[in-house]
């Protein structure tokens, strides 16, 4: 079960990917979630979202919404 935490995106990265520091300190590499055309999130540097991590791999998620 992937475990979903907070962070902050530091820079964008080649082919839809994001680099976020998250609250505890971690960095992660991290793509969008959603099908195309069904919802789109927009990011950019500085925008606080949350992400969805991977178990098997705990360095990489999803980022599933910005937030506030």
């Amino acid at each position: 079960m992937a475990s979903v935490i907070t962070g902050v995106i530091l820079e964008t990265l080649p082919q839809g990917l994001y680099k976020v520091k998250c609250d505890d300190g971690q960095l992660l590499t991290a793509s969008l979630t959603g099908a195309p055309k069904q919802t789109i999130v927009r990011v950019i540097p500085g925008d606080r979202v949350s992400i969805e991590v991977s178990p098997l791999d705990p360095s990489r998620g999803r980022i599933k919404s910005r937030l506030p």
